[in-house]
């Protein structure tokens, strides 16, 4: 089905099935042996061709956080001899990643100044690096080939010099961070020589048979950086100087251009990698070139491949959303891969901080050992794993009491929460009926799939509607059950999910007010609606005054269009124009956007305010008039908000009336997601919930553990 994709491939003496890799992500569970070794062995039984770890810090200063693991130390060895164990078992290769923070390291981590090649402020890490000695950069060199050579005597398959996303080696290689005037810096010639350096370090110490991968920048997306053109001399120079493949990498954490969020298109940054390939090519350097960012199907990589762009592709987070994205896709089979969103919520947002990674799509991400799939070996038994976790209800369900096997379970929602409760239910062999009230399954990521960006929200849908059928869940769309239709049940998730929060207008009838969802339901409706005022500033009211900066809100955006939008919107173009109209964004306390997680929150208030929207915190809303929404300030003075119309997208609340029915009815039931609590619901949270839940009552159910879904040892490919 992606002939290009499937292609055999090589990467110096490593001979690989075909060209799909899973690139680096730092998961902040190195240091725990069993849960990393089971996360590493889904990928590659799922058919990674390569698996390339988290950044390995090669010394302390070089560190990343307290959760990062140093080269050498016993929380490393101890990950280490787990990760390569359990995928060499399964069949697959590892590649340790080579990482030095510099001036992105934190202080407090170990007590020790960051050190970087000049003392430029990092607005990252929030500290003043120390620059480098010559001391210092020597013994820098040799942590670098240390490192190598530990890798080597470990087993690892290959090594990974992380060189790009801002951290040491690219501060070195850029003119914005590097300021020096010796051997180390000065002009481009001499900026390149710490990374030519390291590798040349790294090169000798893992020998001949150890393919060195590079990852360098292709563009820093910095003002009074180095240039793409600085970049692709530098990626001759290293091709050149013994690097097996190059690895193309975008941005750095202070850039102000979004590269991994899911506003930024589908395979925005391949045509960097290409013009490096090219020029590669050129100086008779044909050293394989990796592609990555933004690309989450293998639909994508194969046309990347095809097209000649890069030699092979490299997907993280689609990893994380589906560990047999591979195997599905060379099974042809690809409308049962759970696509990654580029929500960045479970997995980026939580990398910047010290809880474990995860993912939003996919709850297990992270948590495989404590909710394992059985992965078969010859001559093996079932890995083992912990048990469930304790049932979580909050009605007269089964507790500790063991129900009859295989009862059949209603499952009352198809948001987020009830459709993963759903799935794992039936994945556990348990009968499974799901009810929705609307057309169709989703909930709200329906209306998330309208807003820009944000298409592959629609994507997860697709997936749970060709997976539960898969798995043999009943679903009834159309339906809205009341507890009485349930008592055949023997238990029922509730998953109902949420309602608009309702806000008093005195006034009503001067104005036209909606709630958010039938903003999002017609939101071409309200583009000829010359002023609008939102009542409520989170997560949804900004993608609502997104969706309405379209020029055609609500239809789905083609590539192009997006790519065109991308552009207006965050790489630098005018600014998006919604005609003259205006957009006033009212909150009462809090930041706008709170709720948006911190990697993509930035990006899309920057998209409001270059068109213009209006924000406002610290109001209260008074009263409609003619004229528009009166608010008061903060001071009590009062303001008038020009309107024509009035959104209400003020908070949630708990749908509770199937619950409250059950209860009555004495119908063994269990509330999750939305329903069970708004209070700071996201769909993070949704998901897991599903998951928790669906497992839990699983096991009360008495279901037979044998009746897992099983996972082939190594996928069967091409």
């Amino acid at each position: 089905m992606f002939p290009a994709a499937f292609a055999p491939g090589s990467i110096g003496t490593l001979d690989l099935p075909h060209r799909i890799l899973m690139g680096s992500m730092h998961l902040n569970f190195e240091a725990d042996p069993r849960a990393l070794g089971a996360f590493y062995a889904e990928r590659a039984a799922g058919g990674a061709a390569l698996i390339v770890t988290g950044g390995t810090a090669v010394s302390r200063e070089g560190s990343g956080g307290r959760t990062y693991l140093v080269s050498g130390g016993g929380a490393f060895l101890d990950a280490a001899g787990a990760a390569l164990e359990a995928v060499h078992d399964a069949g697959g290769r590892l590649a340790l990643q080579l990482f030095h923070a510099g001036r992105y390291a934190f202080e407090d981590t170990f007590g020790l100044q960051p050190l970087a090649p000049s003392p430029v402020w990092s607005a990252f890490s929030r500290s003043m690096p120390a620059a480098m000695n010559q001391e210092q950069i020597a013994r820098t060199l040799e942590d670098f080939a240390g490192a190598a050579r530990l890798a080597r005597e470990l087993g690892f398959d290959a090594v990974e010099i992380m060189g790009s996303e801002g951290y040491l080696v690219n501060q070195f290689a850029s003119a914005a961070t590097n300021l020096r005037d010796d051997e180390w810096g000065g002009d481009a010639v001499r900026r390149r020589a710490f990374p030519l350096a390291v590798l040349a370090a790294v090169r000798d110490a893992a020998g001949p048979g150890l393919p060195v991968i590079f990852r360098l920048s292709g563009d820093d997306l910095m003002p009074g950086s180095s240039s793409p053109e600085e970049y692709r001399g530098l990626a001759a120079a290293l091709a050149a100087a013994g690097a097996d493949a190059l690895n193309v990498g975008i941005g750095w954490h202070e850039s102000r251009v979004p590269t991994v969020q899911a506003l930024v298109p589908h395979g925005q940054w391949l045509p960097v990698a290409a013009l490096i390939r090219a020029a590669l090519a050129a100086q008779a350097c044909p050293v394989p070139v990796i592609g990555s960012n933004r690309i989450n199907s293998l639909a994508q990589a194969d046309a990347a491949l095809a097209a000649g762009q890069v030699d092979f592709v490299s997907l993280a987070r689609p990893f994380l959303a589906d560990p047999r994205i591979v195997a599905k896709s060379a099974a042809g089979r690809p409308e049962l891969v759970n696509t990654c969103i580029a929500c960045n919520e479970a997995c980026i947002d939580r990398s910047l901080g010290t809880e474990p990674v995860s993912c939003l799509v996919n709850p297990r991400a992270g948590r495989e050992a404590a909710y394992p799939v059985e992965v078969q070996a010859a001559g093996k038994g079932p890995v083992p794993g912990a048990g469930p976790a304790p049932l979580p209800g909050t009605g007269p369900g089964p507790g500790g009491v063991r129900l009859p096997a295989h009862a059949a379970v209603a499952v009352a929602g198809a948001g987020p929460a009830g459709l993963q409760a759903a799935a794992t239910l039936a994945s556990h062999g348990v009968p499974v009926v799901l009810f929705e009230a609307g057309p169709g399954i989703g909930g709200q990521f329906l209306l998330a799939g309208k807003v820009p960006g944000k298409a592959d929200f629609l994507e997860n849908v697709r997936y749970f509607s060709h997976e539960l059928p898969r798995l043999g869940v009943r679903i009834r769309t159309g339906v809205r059950v009341r507890a009485a239709d349930l008592a055949g049940f023997s238990h029922v998730v509730v998953a109902t999910g949420v309602l608009p929060r309702t806000v008093p207008l005195p006034g009503q009838g001067q104005l036209p007010v909606l709630d958010y969802r039938d903003a999002f339901a017609d939101p071409a409706a309200l583009r000829t609606v010359p002023r609008i005022a939102v009542v409520g500033a989170g997560g949804i009211a900004v993608d609502l005054a997104h969706l309405l900066l379209q020029p055609e809100p609500g239809r789905p955006e083609t590539e192009k269009q997006s790519a065109e939008r991308f552009a207006r919107e965050l790489a630098g173009a005018a600014g998006a124009d919604r005609g003259g109209a205006q957009i006033t964004l009212l909150r009462r306390g809090g930041r706008i956007g709170a709720g948006i997680g911190p990697s993509t929150r930035w990006a899309a208030l920057q998209v409001l305010r270059s068109a213009g929207v209006r924000m406002l915190t610290g109001v209260t809303c008074r009263r409609l008039t003619n004229r528009g929404l009166l608010v008061t300030r903060q001071d009590g003075s009062g303001l008038l908000i020009p309107a024509d119309a009035v959104v209400v997208a003020a908070g949630q609340v708990e749908n509770t009336e199937l619950a409250h029915g059950l209860e009555a009815a004495g119908i063994p039931f269990t509330v999750i997601g939305g329903a069970a609590t708004a209070a700071g619901l996201n769909a993070v949270r949704a998901f897991a919930d599903g998951l928790e839940c669906g497992t839990a009552v699983a096991a009360a159910l008495g279901a037979d553990p044998s009746r897992l879904l099983r996972e082939r040892k190594k996928a069967p490919l091409p």
